[in-house]
């Protein structure tokens, strides 16, 4: 697909998924803000591969639970490059416990990067894309929020909130030439599922009707279509990235 000249936003974009779509949008023509946290050598890493292949990109360093943080970089975009077409609420941390152990703060974290994040960000462009009368939003769910898994209330909560989130969004901004989607990708192989041991890793692959884990690149081809022309009727959905799971 061609996205010559678009410019996009990836948020969590110098790590697993994140670091795949803004990869990928780049080689497909597209101008890449990637945006980070914290870790310099994840976004020096990302910055050195973009350098090669991005007509122009930028790295941008900012918390998505802070709103100046994410007005700012939204601003910085809109500044340099005028407008932003397609944004992807990629960023997500996930803190694993059953409720019973799961403290209030490891709560709030999760909540606040994963749900919070989505609407800061989505905020933050929402005025942008309605004056332009056109624009692509995709959030990053799970199948956690589908079907729910022990030792994940906070996960599933934000990833859930996410997909009503979405649905809603979807509604207040179709008529203005926006489209708002999800994807929800599977079993992964990231850094979240490549430090497990491999016995896990095997026992997650047998749960999978397709037999195997995911790649980043299966869950780039979704994105990359969502954010398409071939999909302008296309919103409020959420899009399963899972070998079947779900």
């Amino acid at each position: 697909m061609e996205f010559k000249d678009k410019r996009v936003i990836v948020t969590g974009a110098t790590k697993g998924i994140g670091k795949a779509i803004a990869l990928s949008f780049a080689r497909a023509g597209a101008w890449v803000a990637a945006n980070y946290s914290s870790d310099q050598q994840s976004a020096a890493d990302t910055e050195s591969e973009l350098a090669l292949i991005a007509k122009k990109f930028m790295l941008i360093k900012a918390d998505v639970t802070y709103r100046s943080e994410v007005d700012g970089m939204v601003k910085r975009v809109v500044d340099q490059w005028q407008y932003v077409d397609i944004f992807i609420n990629n960023a997500g941390i996930i803190k694993d416990k059953l409720l019973m152990f799961l403290d209030e703060d490891d709560w709030d974290s999760v909540i606040d990067v994963n749900l919070k994040g989505t609407y800061l960000c989505s905020r933050a462009i929402i005025r942008t894309m309605i004056s332009q009368k056109f624009g692509r939003i995709i959030n990053m769910t799970s199948p956690s929020a589908l079907q729910g898994r022990a030792g994940q209330t906070n996960y599933s909560a934000s990833k859930g909130g996410i997909i009503s989130f979405t649905k809603s969004l979807s509604k207040e901004v179709a008529r203005l030439g926006i489209t708002v989607n999800a994807v929800c990708p599977g079993f992964i192989s990231t850094t979240m599922i490549n430090h497990l041991d491999q016995d896990i890793k095997c026992d997650l692959s047998n749960r999978i009707p397709m037999g195997r884990l995911g790649q980043p690149e299966d869950v780039v081809g979704a994105v990359l279509f969502l954010a398409s022309e071939k999909a302008g009727y296309i919103t409020g959905q959420v899009l399963a990235v899972d070998g079947g799971l779900t």
